[in-house]
């Protein structure tokens, strides 16, 4: 359904794009409208085939397909966002009458070059963010604690084994006390996961490897994707708590756009955390939704992901519609958030501005 609605959006802006770009000079003195009509159908069909075909097979030629597709997706997007700009500008050409074909010819450059910059950017490997964060109950023992987040792998056709591999590599590298994945780790059809589970055996660290599920685990077959983690030796952690050391608990709530989605209301936070022990206590959670309930409920910090920090400018600013905590670190009334930008990307390999993200929190107690 999800697919279905954008694919209708997408079709919209097909014909919106290719009208607009049908009035630049400089493409119309170069191409035919017979010629521009074309490449609109087969880039429209390119997204069709990428989109309900290559997303849900295995293979090279799946891969490349879906790959062309969804990077002409994010292409779509950022072209139309331009024409837009410049026909608001124009009053959609009844204003500045004589320039405006200019203008749109500017808005379709400017998409061009900062696509090729979000590509590029889209391919490169994520950073370490770091962070410190300062916790009043922290066991003293436990000072210094290193947790490595992941979030948003989208593990699947595009993102595989090779990937994988390399991230793993660089979080064993970080020498963490604990890995956590935060959803959407899976994505596509079951075949596109062989071969991932002696990849993510190799995470090692001495609290353990801990996940909760996020929207995208639901897309398909949730419980086989939930025993694919388990299988990965993966902790996951759904609406409860585990204390894996005295004074030191770790909690999980299944992905809350997911029981949004399916109608499901309530505290799942409260309900998560019900019982949990005196001490720190470490939320694990897809979506940053209910953090004025978690810190009430008395957790310390809380990880999330799920928004990719927008992961192509400028549609972060919608994305902070609905998720105002989009990346980085925030308080909470006295508890830290922290919201990693994902560590992969879904759709298109793309990124503007911000590369993937791995992160990396110290943890210290409160002298």
């Amino acid at each position: 359904m999800f697919r279905l609605i954008l694919f209708s959006i997408c079709t919209l802006l097909h014909a919106y794009v290719f009208w607009r770009a049908a009035s630049v000079p400089f493409l119309t003195r170069h191409a035919s409208y017979r010629v521009i009509f074309l490449a609109a159908f087969g880039l429209w069909a390119l997204l069709l085939v990428g989109l309900f075909w290559g997303h849900h097979r295995t293979g090279v030629l799946a891969a490349i397909l879906e790959l062309l597709g969804m990077n002409w997706l994010g292409i779509l997007l950022l072209t139309f966002t331009f024409l837009l700009a410049a026909d608001l500008l124009t009053g959609f050409g009844f204003l500045f009458q004589r320039i405006a074909p200019t203008l749109r010819g500017w808005a379709l450059l400017t998409a061009g070059i900062l696509s090729d910059v979000a590509m590029a950017q889209g391919l490169r490997s994520p950073v370490v963010e770091t962070y410190e964060v300062t916790l009043k109950d922290l066991p003293a023992d436990m000072d210094g604690t290193v947790i490595v987040g992941l979030s948003d792998t989208h593990l699947g056709s595009l993102l595989g084994k090779v990937w994988l591999d390399e991230v793993v590599s660089r979080v064993n590298a970080l020498k963490p006390d604990m890995v956590v994945l935060l959803g959407d780790i899976l994505e596509g059809n079951e075949a596109s996961h062989q071969g991932l589970i002696p990849i993510f055996k190799q995470l090692s660290a001495p609290l353990g490897v801990w996940a909760v599920p996020g929207n995208h685990e639901s897309y398909g077959n949730y419980g086989a994707a939930i025993r694919l983690m388990e299988e990965a030796g993966l902790r996951v952690l759904i609406n409860r708590w585990r204390e894996i050391r005295p004074g030191f608990t770790v909690a999980g709530v299944e992905d809350l756009t997911t029981l949004r989605r399916r109608g499901i209301k309530g505290d799942q936070v409260k309900g998560a955390l019900d019982g949990h022990p005196s001490g720190t206590t470490v939320l694990l959670s897809h979506t940053p939704w209910q953090t004025e309930a978690a810190a009430e409920a008395g957790v310390d910090l809380m990880l999330c992901g799920h928004t990719h920090g927008g992961q192509i400018w400028p549609f972060g600013y919608l994305v902070r519609l609905v998720y105002p905590m989009i990346a980085g670190e925030y308080r909470v009334n006295g508890m830290t958030l922290i919201v990693c930008r994902g560590t992969g990307t879904w759709g298109p390999r793309m990124r503007l501005w911000h590369p993937g993200e791995i992160s990396r929190i110290t943890l210290r107690r409160k002298k």
